[in-house]
């Protein structure tokens, strides 16, 4: 008989992302801090609740209440706010940031903005997707819980009124009066603790690292949701330069479907993504440390470049199962078979990227070589089947060649004449083959050869400069977009099979973006707004968005937060800001 967990999962809409580049947690609206993996990234779980395990750091008012919450401006600093029958309780939550890559610092301040509050705390660490509790707890001087579990070192502050109870957890509750505020700060390292640190030193550093690098982008079309979503980015993006994917595994693109993934690592696709958005104002640090970890990949890998990497630039774990239930509907996948692809297309977007650097002259020596170490490899490879953008089977996809048609023309722009002429005659070789191959008799671009339906990531490629806006072959495929792919204001990315539209899959709010930038290049200012206001509304209240949305049940879908999304959210949120400019 399978027993409730005690702190089961929520919708995907309802929980906030913690984050400081080199690991994430999410926190759902009990204050329950139910995922989070340690030390880094591609680590194992440390709270893995979310998932069907065990692992938590929860801090929840002990009257019955409702649940709100927001981010302070530009950061990942979440407020939980909740009004109880009585009065007001918030709960200010961080991972301390910039992050240590060794050593995680969650902070959490309970707040009693009006009258005394009593808030439930329970401390769970747990290793290894909950296989190994907390031990060797004991009391160190002032308010100070220290221990292990497995490997990892642990502290816990603000601790004095915490009890260790059975199976290695900390509870207890805490009174906080009236303006005041408890501090709770939980440490876990892989590297002997240093000595504890103020918490009030710990916020001021984190408020004063998340203001010192955030864009405002006020003349965007939504500064409020560009910031937040800059800020997401960042989130998610290592000392290193790689940016994750996601913060999450194996939540369900569609319940039972065997879709789930483990997207805690680095794409270089996404990663172009973000930059390419940065790139449309002036790009900053961040820019310029997703460049180099690209480049180094390049330059590392040359022809055996994966599609992704972990943070540290290590190769991606196969496959496996941790053995928990996993989220509902998912299952507890980790690793990534995505490792062992060829995606022509990532080729391109790292085109792209190189092209916008020199466009900033942010193009070093390096830089250029691993352009040429891409071009040579799209010259080479552009005729091979690849798996793609969605990663599906090897075939001749459209949008890989379009893609790297767009890449080229961007390198051609920043290239000396001779090269320029090489790089546009290459641009115009892939066209005129996938033309030949791709193109419906009705003149729209097909998802492959063998597919006769359209794909909505083409309407992305005029928009990067594959072909020019009024090409016939672009007005022909925003036409079939709109025909065989929309409905009910949002976008799909394809249709797998004859169902109707949602039945297999939930629409792309990727796609949903890039229709917004295709609209907006063509002049169709109200139907790009359209696109974009219905897009950016399936957030919850943190302002979150995952790959997917269920439009029949208004319920987001699949790993959270996805980068990509919030990448072309800030893309598209700049771009519809001003006219289009050929």
């Amino acid at each position: 008989m399978s027993t409730r967990p005690e702190f089961p999962p929520h919708v995907l809409r309802e929980y906030a992302l913690l984050a400081d580049g080199e690991r994430g947690a999410l926190c759902g609206p009990r204050g329950d801090v139910s995922w989070m993996c340690a030390p880094r990234w591609h680590d194992d779980a440390v709270f893995a609740s979310l998932v069907g395990g065990s692992g938590a750091c929860v801090v929840t008012p002990v009257d019955t209440y409702v649940w709100g919450g927001y981010y302070e401006t530009g950061s990942l600093i979440w407020h939980n706010r909740w009004i109880t029958t009585d009065t007001v309780v918030e709960c200010q939550d961080a991972l301390a940031f910039p992050g240590d890559p060794h050593r995680l610092v969650l902070i959490r301040r309970i707040v009693a903005p009006e009258k005394r509050v009593t808030v439930r705390i329970h401390v769970d660490v747990r290793v290894a997707f909950g296989r190994h509790p907390m031990t060797d707890l004991r009391r160190d001087a002032g308010d100070h819980l220290i221990g292990h579990s497995g490997p990892l070192r642990i502290r816990v502050s603000g601790a004095t009124d915490l009890s260790i109870v059975d199976g290695g957890r900390l509870v207890g509750e805490v009174t906080v009066e009236s303006g005041r505020h408890h501090d709770l700060v939980v440490e876990i390292s892989d590297e002997p603790l240093p000595e504890p640190v103020d918490a009030d030193q710990l916020w001021a550093a984190t408020r004063k690292a998340w203001s010192s690098g955030s864009p405002d982008f006020a003349t965007s079309v939504a500064p409020r949701d560009a910031r937040q979503s800059y800020a997401v980015l960042r989130g998610l993006t290592a000392r290193t330069g790689g940016m994750v994917a996601a913060a999450t595994l194996g939540l369900p693109e569609r319940a039972e479907a065997g879709r789930n993934y483990d997207y805690r690592y680095v794409w270089l696709r996404d990663q172009c993504f973000a930059a390419m958005a940065v790139a449309v104002g002036e790009p900053g640090a961040l820019f310029d440390s997703w460049a180099r970890f690209v480049v180094a990949r390049v330059l590392e890998n040359g022809d055996r470049l994966a599609p992704a990497y972990r943070i540290d630039g290590g190769d991606l774990p196969p496959e496996s199962k941790v053995g928990l239930p996993g989220y509902p509907g998912g299952t507890d996948v980790v690793g990534n078979w995505v490792r062992q692809q060829f995606q022509l297309d990532s080729l391109g977007e790292i085109l792209e990227l190189l092209a916008a650097a020199a466009r900033y002259d942010r193009l070093d020596a390096d830089g250029v070589k691993a352009a040429s170490i891409v071009i040579d490899m799209i010259e080479r490879r552009w005729n091979q089947p690849d798996a793609g953008t969605w990663e599906l089977d090897d075939n001749w996809w459209t949008h890989s060649r379009l893609a790297c048609v767009a890449g080229l023309n961007a390198f051609a722009g920043v290239s000396p004449r001779r090269e320029k002429a090489r790089l546009k005659e290459l641009a115009d070789t892939i066209l005129a083959e996938t033309t030949r191959r791709c193109l419906h008799p009705r003149g729209f671009w097909r998802r492959s050869p063998e597919h006769s339906g359209t794909d909505a990531l083409l309407l992305l490629a005029p928009v990067r400069g594959a072909l020019e806006p009024g090409d016939p072959r672009t007005l022909a495929t925003i036409a079939a977009v709109e025909d065989q792919l929309t409905q009910d204001g949002y976008v799909y990315r394809f249709a797998p099979d004859d169902r109707p539209l949602g039945s297999a899959e939930g629409a792309f709010l990727l796609c949903g973006f890039s229709t917004a930038m295709a609209m907006w290049q063509q002049g169709r200012t109200a139907d790009a707004f359209r696109w974009f206001e219905r897009t950016r509304a399936s957030c919850g209240p943190p302002g979150l968005l995952a790959e997917e949305y269920d439009t029949t049940q208004r319920q987001l879908r699949g790993n959270l937060p996805q980068a990509f999304v919030h990448a072309m959210l800030l893309e598209s949120a700049q771009r519809l800001s001003q006219p289009y400019k050929a």
